[in-house]
């Protein structure tokens, strides 16, 4: 019975994923090897009287464009600056959070994950009502004198960071504070007992503990961010040539579905790598725990 029991939750996840991860994706490694037609699907079927029709021409392709290989490049730094500035606003918050009293970590808690109440258009199209030449920020900046005028924060790179360090910080901090809360309080007072100052008890004590949760968020953060659409389209404008974005011009603009499925399956194996890594690294402290 219990070799049975251990059978079923293996056998649940493992079908789960079967059908909601292996498949989609078996379906978009077939399109992405087939050609594009004036159809409906607008894609060649792989197999025609027997015979293989696919090919890699899609993927050659993209290495043969600058659009994609920039798209793909802009794509990963921009995720890897906003998990870079959620990392750098994120852990104070965290470790802010707990260190309070018990009894406020809960309302703090939730204060960080309030914004999710309310709707992701809605708060980036709050963002564009800031940052544009005539939002709030510039008219602030003009009526205090810093500025002579306009301030033109965005479209651009700049305003894309800053949408997606705000939107993805929760998924910062989140993980760091429950690292941060597993730490046992009686190592950071031994350490002071030995005459440890408070800056090197942080570099030897807790930012090791608590490296987890980072690597945790950074996952969060940058996995999501790479691909994101939303952010860039609103706040980066044509010229902030991302590959989610490229991915929705190709499905939907130029009814392109293999070359875009050859882009969905590039950005999945870039990372795949990070997300290997990781686990990698987590494996030594899973041991240790057990």
């Amino acid at each position: 019975m219990n070799r049975m029991m251990r059978r079923l939750l293996v056998a649940l996840p493992a079908a789960w994923l079967v059908l909601f991860f292996g498949l989609p994706f078996a379906l978009i490694l077939q399109v992405s090897l087939s050609r594009a037609v004036i159809g409906q699907p607008p894609f060649t079927p792989l197999f025609a009287g027997g015979a293989f029709q696919g090919g890699l021409g899609n993927f050659a392709l993209l290495l043969e464009d600058d659009l994609y290989l920039e798209a793909i490049l802009a794509s990963l730094g921009l995720a890897a600056g906003a998990t870079g500035a959620c990392i750098l606003l994120g852990y104070p918050m965290a470790w802010a959070i707990a260190g309070a009293p018990r009894r406020w970590r809960a309302p703090l808690l939730a204060l960080v994950a309030l914004p999710f109440v309310t709707s992701f258009l809605i708060r980036v199209y709050a963002w564009i009502g800031l940052l544009r030449p005539t939002g709030s920020l510039s008219v602030l900046l003009q009526s205090l004198g810093l500025i002579d005028g306009p301030l033109a924060l965005m479209p651009g790179t700049f305003a894309v960071a800053i949408g997606m360090t705000y939107t993805y910080l929760p998924f910062m901090v989140l993980p760091i504070y429950a690292s941060l809360e597993k730490i046992d309080p009686t190592l950071a007072s031994a350490a002071a007992d030995l005459g440890a100052r408070p800056g090197r008890i942080f570099w030897s004590v807790t930012l090791p503990l608590s490296a987890p949760g980072v690597l945790a968020g950074s996952l969060f953060v940058f996995v999501p961010a790479v691909g994101e659409f939303v952010v860039p389209e609103l706040l980066g404008g044509p010229g902030t040539p991302m590959i989610g974005k490229v991915i929705w011009q190709e499905f939907f603009n130029n009814r392109d579905w293999p070359l875009a499925a050859a882009l969905a399956v590039v950005l999945l194996v870039l990372l795949a790598g990070p997300i290997a890594l990781a686990q990698r690294s987590q494996a030594p402290t899973a041991r240790g725990l057990g």
